[in-house]
Order: structure tokens, then C-alpha cells, then sequence
């Protein structure tokens, strides 16, 4: 048969078009299985397992926040007692608490103004 594209690369007969074909079913029958297989467990279990809501999601993120804080204080009681000795891991502590706060305070600025600009459009 002749090519689809002439002088361009290989020459692809029917045969390869086919099978390009039956390759492409293949891979959308396995999509549509893979889909239809991740809905399922969402229809069935849905009502069952609850979807962990916004305050709950700040809550922990707040929670790990103070955990990095107390961590980082720990560790620096722990080196002025001669506990711990090496400073450049009490001063990595300190720095992740900083960068932990710095970014709650970025969050908190946000949303504050999300707020803000929500109240303005009711008025």
C-alpha cells in the first residue's frame, strides 16, 4: 500500500493504522477502567469517611507549626544545658521554626484579606 505521508520517515501502511487503532482503544478501554475504578470507592465509601474540612486542615497545619516551635525550643534549652552539641542542628531548628512561622503569618495575612474583600462585597 502506499504511505500515508510520502517521503516523510517510514512508510506506514494500513496495517500500522490499524494496529495505531486498535492501540488507542486499548489505552482509552484502560483509562475509562481506571476511572470508573477510582469513582467507585468515592460513591460507595463517601457517605461513610468524612472529608477532613478547612479548620481542620488549618487546625493541623497550626498543630505542626507549634510542634516545629517546641521542637526548635527544646532543642536550644537542650544545647544551653550541654545536652546537645552540635549548634549548626539547633540553629537548623531555629531557622525552620522562623521559616514555619513566616509562612503562617503569609497564610494568615491572606486569608485575612480574602475575608476582608468578601465582607466588602455583601455591602
Amino acid at each position: 500500500m502506499s504511505a500515508i505521508r510520502p517521503g516523510f520517515g517510514p512508510s506506514f501502511g494500513i496495517e500500522d493504522v490499524m494496529a495505531l487503532r486498535q492501540q488507542v482503544f486499548a489505552r482509552s478501554a484502560a483509562l475509562r477502567d481506571v476511572r470508573s475504578a477510582s469513582d467507585a470507592p468515592q460513591a460507595q465509601g463517601g457517605a461513610n469517611v468524612p472529608a477532613a474540612g478547612f479548620a481542620d486542615t488549618l487546625s493541623n497545619a497550626l498543630q505542626q507549626v507549634n510542634a516545629v516551635q517546641q521542637r526548635s525550643s527544646d532543642m536550644q534549652v537542650a544545647y544551653e544545658r550541654g545536652a546537645v552539641t552540635d549548634i549548626a542542628e539547633v540553629m537548623l531548628a531555629r531557622q525552620e521554626a522562623g521559616v514555619a512561622f513566616e509562612a503562617t503569618l503569609q497564610v494568615r495575612n491572606k486569608l485575612l484579606t480574602a475575608y476582608q474583600d468578601i465582607m466588602r462585597m455583601g455591602g
